[in-house]
């Protein structure tokens, strides 16, 4: 007997990520997130998993190990705990620190071996700060999401010796640098790193490269100073870095780039695909590109999922991954011709499946290495996803999609639940994070995401729709697939919620202000005053000067600006420590809406940063999702 998910089974569950395949491409090493409610954290363990059909077995035991990666000879693991970079054999045994508090005093960042394995590679903070002491700030970009104020401090680049432990640092100064890729010759680190100090206004990063060992060259940059740089790495004859990024900074897409040594123009090697390249990160699934033969393999988002693509002399294809499934990360070892991807579907969260990349188009099904759904919640059915499209008034099409249950009549309550970014995106498949959608679609709720203008995943003409105009271009994109909704019978025109978070947050106050149509509305992580975010957010300078631009529609596009017309009874939740929409911004909103008696009401979680939806404590993440589901129920019965 299978039952519907609830908001409590979030305690059950096991999510598998960042999977490192081994040289010979028969061993997965993989990062697994459980739960631990009686201390309300979130553990971190270290697995493996041995060719398909094989059991998962775990090598350490957390509850803060991440990021495993193999020696170039398979024979150890490097994987940060707590911090700091760890050892582990790879037959068996204990992990042994490489990098100490006194050697690495604000920790490490995600190894990366040198291709003999004498070295690892890192970027991290050159410093560490105490909490008590005074915050120097001499440029912009003094704080971060989740790191909190971070004043001069900036990462650098570092290599540690894997036999002795001895750390040198290769990279000094006021511009933050990226994740290093060694070349194929061990002689040099690729990394991307801001241009100027002031960078975090100006958004400019571009690739760069530094010698390793003595009396190597300093560090150089590569690609043009107005670009952006995400992840690098190598062409295999180092020849030419691989990058992921822009070769002029605005609102676009990121693309492949292949970015000459000798400082020249970028290559593009994406551009047909139209379709935002996926480095990886939180919330925004993908991994580093890699090569195999000729060819790269990488990662891009379509219709809201993040697929495999793969690019050479023919030109791009697609993964012969089925359809409806998405990738959250992947891992391609060249020599032995496999890929360890971690996929979603309408079943599963997660798991890890190994694609031969040698069959990229005989359409074999891969095989599949983990199945920690079954064994977490093996009683758990979830409610199905069905995609839909709308086509507004304009002719533009927005896709959505329609959560509810199989047996669920018409003419019940509906939930429209807006995405963040505002360059981010819904896939149709399940969902770990938003728990509320299945809890209301038991209690026959039906439940529209939409991917509405600049969302990502549809060209990139749609994914700068919006700029210069958030919610004027974008609001009718949620109120005629609502309005299509009633006019099929299928939801109660006065039994209407609305929600969403960080953009959606920002949409969901936008929305509330201009129509009467939400009967509640919960906005979470809001932005209503682009004025005092462009100051405040650690992306606010980036908001105002290139998502809207014009500094006379700053106090127009604020939802703050049109507060007299909210009436909807509205929640409003949001993390005290975030960075990204300071706490402020839920706090004007609060306060605009108590002082004009609207029903409000104001929910802080205590420490937690803007991502704490995906992993914060599990206490406020289930909190977050039971609190939706009493507010939006109470204002919408009748």
């Amino acid at each position: 007997m299978t039952r519907p998910l609830r908001i409590d089974d979030l305690y059950r569950f096991e999510i598998p990520g960042d999977p490192a395949l081994s040289p010979d491409g028969e061993r997965v090493a993989y990062t697994l997130t459980t739960q631990d409610a009686a201390n309300d954290r979130v553990i971190r363990s270290i697995w493996e998993v041995r060719g398909a059909g094989g059991p998962a077995r775990r090598l350490t035991h957390g509850p803060a190990d991440t990021a495993p990666r193999w020696s170039p000879d398979g024979t150890r693991l490097a994987f940060l705990r707590a911090g700091q970079l760890h050892l582990l054999p790879a037959d068996g045994g204990e992990a042994v620190p490489l990098t100490t508090p006194a050697g690495c005093p604000a920790g490490a960042g995600t190894p990366v071996w040198s291709p003999d394995g004498s070295r690892i590679a890192f970027a991290a903070p050159e410093a560490y700060r105490a909490d008590s002491a005074p915050v120097v700030i001499d440029a912009l970009g003094w704080k971060a999401d989740g790191a909190g104020l971070i004043g001069s401090l900036r990462t650098q680049l570092f290599v540690v010796e894997a036999d002795s432990g001895e750390v040198v640092q290769l990279t000094k100064g006021d511009r933050r640098v990226g994740p290093p890729s060694w070349s194929p010759d061990g002689t040099r680190l690729a990394y991307p790193a801001q241009t100027t100090p002031d960078a975090a206004v100006f958004g400019t990063s571009a690739a760069h490269v530094v010698g390793v060992g003595e009396n190597a060259p300093g560090p150089r940059r590569v690609g043009p100073a107005d670009g952006l740089a995400g992840p690098v790495s190598w062409f295999p004859d180092g020849s030419a870095l691989l990058v992921v990024g822009r070769a002029s900074f605005g609102v676009g897409h990121s693309e492949l780039l292949r970015q000459p040594l000798d400082g020249s123009a970028p290559t593009s090697l994406s551009a047909a695909l139209d379709r935002n390249v996926m480095g990886g990160g939180p919330g925004y699934p993908g991994a580093l590109p890699q090569f195999h033969g000729d060819d790269i393999v990488f990662c891009a988002r379509d219709r809201g999922a993040t697929r495999l693509y793969r690019v050479g002399a023919d030109g791009i294809s697609a993964s012969p991954l089925p359809a409806g499934t998405g990738v959250s990360g992947c891992s391609v070892v060249t020599k032995a011709g496999r890929a360890a991807v971690v996929v979603c579907d309408a079943t599963r969260f997660a798991e890890i499946v190994l694609l031969d990349l040698d069959d990229w188009t005989s359409g074999r099904q891969p095989a599949r290495l983990t199945d920690h759904m079954a064994g977490s919640l093996p009683d758990i059915a979830l409610h199905p996803v069905t995609e839909r499209e709308f086509t507004i008034a304009d002719g533009t099409v927005v896709h959505g999609m329609i959560t509810r249950a199989a047996d669920t009549p018409p003419g019940g309550p509906l939930l429209v639940d807006v995405h963040g970014g505002p360059h981010n995106a819904w896939a149709p498949h399940s969902d770990p994070v938003h728990l509320y959608h299945q809890e209301l679609a038991s209690r026959g709720w039906t439940v529209l995401t939409l991917n509405v203008r600049a969302s990502d995943g549809y060209g990139e003409a749609f994914y700068t729709a919006a700029v210069g105009a958030w919610g004027e271009t974008d609001e009718q994109d949620v109120l005629q697939p609502v309005a299509a909704l009633v006019g099929e019978g299928l939801v109660d025109p006065e039994r209407i919620a609305l929600t969403g978070y960080s953009y959606g947050g920002y949409l969901t106050c936008w929305l509330s202000a201009r129509t009467g149509l939400f009967a509640a509305v919960v906005p979470g992580g809001v932005l209503v005053d682009l004025k005092s975010m462009a100051g405040t957010s650690e992306e606010g300078h980036l908001i105002a000067g290139h998502e809207i631009g014009d500094p006379a529609r700053l106090a127009q596009l604020s939802p703050l600006s049109h507060a007299d017309a909210v009436r909807a009874p509205t929640l409003i939740l949001h993390g005290g420590a975030d960075d990204t929409c300071p706490v402020g911004q839920a706090e004007q909103w609060f306060h605009a809406l108590r002082t004009r008696d609207v029903p409000a009401r104001l929910v802080v979680y205590p420490g937690s940063s803007h991502l704490f939806l995906l992993d914060g404590r599990p206490s406020h993440r289930e909190d977050y999702s039971r609190r939706l589901v009493e507010w939006v129920t109470t204002h919408t019965n009748r």
